[in-house]
């Protein structure tokens, strides 16, 4: 085992990042490859980069990250850890390009947080589930260490989802809206087709269970729960997934009108747009991250994100220096155009949101904004509107366009920067 110690304090600034990426960078390689399943414990995530929750909003570039670690490893002893970095790329594309599959996904949560509601048996269910009360000691630990801390190691992730589903019986849905409650990386994309895939919607017919031989090995013997505790059930049926859409997105806008940038905690990498940030008249951000849930999300998530903008924020203005009045931190949709009408703005640029409550928000505030004039451009960065569209099949499929892929964000970083 190598000496890279994992901090205990997510702090939520690009510095942190970037510090975790060159902490990480020498066991990007093959030893990521080699030990990456293994989850060593809560704060001993040593086999694992821990940068899902700076890459999620996009504090760091998934680009960016791929960048420096081919700059340390080739491609061939880095290829597990490049892929686990596009897995989150592919799911954005796939859901992007299915939004009925959320929009399914929100509606039976909305019939299962009512069922909770009137259903004390069932509430308790999930109440034991959700508080690790089971009595299944590697799930209620689990359980723990998500609510305690905000993350959970991938492989640990799988194991808790299928025990939920295929033992406690419970609805995939409230689990995966657990999950998007606690996690600091947790996006709408990820976590809901993970948790369809282990229930087995996502790969029709085949679903994921989690075997007590397999939860021992990769564990070091931390767990060993019993064999009858996981057993094999039916995989669980749903409708035909829709058909993939066309992604209607814009790369560029009009630099005529007096602008605003506007960023939402789905994309905070400004420094990569392409354009000058001190060509804008003012900066607002937007927090979306309580419409994940309609049980909103814990206060280690909250706390992150609303330090994940305060960052993008301060970096802005060292390098544009607008004064105070001139940018704005907010979750309200009012707020913002209320500020936008104050300071003159004209249109908003924003980084594209994929499907989730960052879209969301941003179709209420274009409503809101076009009676006042004032436009709104999505902007699609040339990563995503060349990787999203490729998502029309399975991951191996998608992972063969990964090299091209890195080829092509390579050159436009470089224009970017």
């Amino acid at each position: 085992m190598h000496n890279y110690k994992v901090p205990s304090i997510w702090l939520p600034t690009r510095d942190e990042g970037l510090r975790r990426l060159e902490t990480f960078l020498p066991y990007a390689g093959q030893e990521y490859a080699r030990l990456r399943n293994f989850d060593e414990g809560p704060g001993r995530h040593v086999h694992v980069s821990t940068l899902s929750p700076w890459i999620r909003h996009r504090l760091l570039l998934e680009s960016e990250v791929v960048s420096t670690v081919l700059k340390r490893h080739r491609f061939k002893a880095a290829e597990k850890f490049i892929q686990e970095v596009f897995w989150r790329t592919y799911w954005k594309g796939w859901l992007e390009l299915r939004p009925g599959v959320w929009h399914r996904y929100q509606s039976d949560l909305e019939a299962l947080t009512n069922r909770l509601e009137r259903d004390d048996e069932f509430q308790d269910r999930v109440s034991r589930a959700t508080s690790g009360r089971t009595g299944i000691q590697c799930f209620d630990e689990w359980a723990n260490e998500l609510t305690e801390h905000g993350y959970l190691h991938n492989h640990s992730r799988m194991w808790f989802a299928s025990i939920w589903v295929f033992w406690l019986g419970l609805p995939w849905q409230l689990g995966a809206d657990f999950f998007l409650r606690n996690l600091l990386d947790g996006d709408p994309a990820t976590n809901t087709l993970s948790w369809r895939w282990v229930a087995g919607l996502q790969t029709k017919g085949k679903s994921y269970l989690a075997r007590p031989d397999n939860i021992a090995k990769f564990t070091r013997g931390r767990f060993r729960p019993k064999d009858e505790a996981l057993v094999e059930v039916p995989p669980i049926s749903s409708p035909p997934d829709p058909t993939p859409r066309q992604i209607d997105a814009r790369t560029d806008w009009s630099r005529t009108r007096r602008t605003g940038l506007l960023l939402t905690d789905d994309d905070l990498s400004p420094e990569f747009l392409g354009f000058p940030v001190n060509g804008f008249a003012g900066f607002a951000t937007l927090n979306s991250s309580q419409g994940r849930s309609p049980l909103g999300v814990s206060n280690t998530v909250a706390a992150f994100v609303e330090g994940a903008l305060s960052d993008t924020l301060g970096r802005i203005r060292s390098i544009a220096g607008r004064p105070a009045g001139y940018v704005l931190q907010t979750s309200s949709v009012d707020s913002l155009v209320d500020w936008a009408r104050r300071v003159q703005i004209e249109q908003f640029v924003t980084p594209y949101s994929p499907v989730g409550p960052a879209q969301e928000a941003l179709d209420i505030l274009e409503r809101k904004l076009e009676p006042l004039g004032i436009g709104l451009e999505r902007i699609l960065r040339t990563s995503d509107a060349l990787a999203w569209p490729k998502a029309t099949h399975g991951f191996f499929r998608f992972r063969q366009q990964i090299p091209t892929l890195i080829r092509r964000n390579d050159r436009d970083m470089e224009l970017a920067s």
